[in-house]
């Protein structure tokens, strides 16, 4: 049998080292405390910047830096918390070392989305860095786009018939059930990537969105994601909802009007196909007085759509800034934009 081999000086000298850390009491680590009056260091701060005309009423105040009301703030915080709260946020604190709370986690991605500022100068404005405004926008954006995406979605007949009934009274449109309109995000592609499926007419790397408004311009369904190249009309043909719309299982009722039978429809500029369920503009320029009037409504009722999309870039203007390398896939500041709307 061989003889056991000593133990080396090295593993001896570990040993020692071992047995003495054992022998210390670990003390726990304190919690961070959480930074929780993020709003008025924010305002106080801002207050000062150069250029800003900021409403002295608070709740005022509030809405001009991130467009929507403390309420409503708040029931996106509560949306948002658990997704927010989930990961540990250890990396992120402000320059006292406190945690970032969840309200200002969404306060910080906000206000990016909103001003459409730079990450830096959002970051001096909470007291944080870049990354950490990178890292709390994606965050706040991905549970977002999860969470609240049930809030965008094709109305019930009962919801409907309200609509129709609005439309109706407001430009004397029967059976009509909203109005279609699309616009592009402008974006950057890495320059080793094909990007011709993605120029636009005007030349621009782009994202085409397309969304259907009821009067009140809120969105009542959406498609995002697709190349700035392509046609609405054919954007339009891609859908979900002109599927739906084709096989009869949406816009599907009637209403007798003067013994004519109406479909339900929506109404959309010349760039869209007329359809039995989507009206578009005469291309006659010879109208009778009925025609003129009802020219008038339908041109009345397309402009809430493209009104809406303006509201949406003027509110959220991430969206009228040039976007870097989006996931081609989907344009959640977009669809978030959309979902605050």
């Amino acid at each position: 049998m061989a003889p056991l081999k000593k133990k080396s000086k090295k593993f001896k000298k570990d040993l020692k080292k071992l047995k003495k850390s054992k022998s210390v009491n670990l003390v726990p680590i304190e919690p961070r405390p959480i930074e929780s009056d993020w709003w008025d260091s924010f305002r106080h701060k801002s207050s000062s910047t150069p250029g800003l005309t900021i409403p002295s009423d608070e709740e005022e105040g509030f809405k001009y830096f991130f467009r929507v009301s403390k309420k409503t703030f708040e029931y996106i915080c509560s949306l948002v918390r658990e997704d927010l709260i989930s990961r540990p946020p250890s990396g992120l604190i402000n320059i006292e070392g406190r945690l970032l709370s969840v309200e200002k986690q969404v306060a910080i991605a906000m206000r990016r989305l909103a001003s459409g500022d730079s990450q830096v100068s959002v970051g001096a404005s909470f007291g944080v860095g870049q990354s950490t405004v990178s890292q709390v926008t994606w965050r706040f954006i991905e549970s977002l786009e999860d969470r609240a995406r049930c809030h965008i979605k094709w109305p019930d007949q009962g919801r409907l018939e309200e609509i129709k009934l609005k439309f109706r009274e407001l430009y004397g449109l029967p059976n009509c059930c909203g109005a279609i309109d699309s616009t592009h995000v402008v974006m950057t592609l890495p320059a080793v990537q094909n990007s011709d499926d993605w120029c636009d007419d005007s030349n621009n790397c782009s994202m085409l969105l397309q969304g259907i408004f009821d009067h009140e311009m809120r969105f009542l369904d959406v498609v995002t994601g697709w190349p700035g190249a392509m046609t609405v009309s054919r954007l339009l043909k891609c859908s979900g909802f002109y599927k739906l719309c084709e096989s009869g299982e949406r816009l599907n009722q009637h209403l007798k009007v003067d013994e004519v039978e109406i479909r339900e429809y929506i109404v959309g500029g010349s760039q869209y196909p007329l359809l039995p369920w989507l009206i578009t503009p005469y291309e006659s320029q010879d109208f009778s007085e009925t025609l003129s009037k009802f020219m008038a409504a339908h041109e009345a009722v397309k402009l809430l759509a493209v009104k809406a999309f303006s509201h949406l870039k003027g509110t959220w203007r991430i969206l009228s800034k040039v976007m870097w390398r989006p996931d081609k896939r989907k344009l959640p500041s977009s669809t978030v934009g959309m979902l605050v709307h």
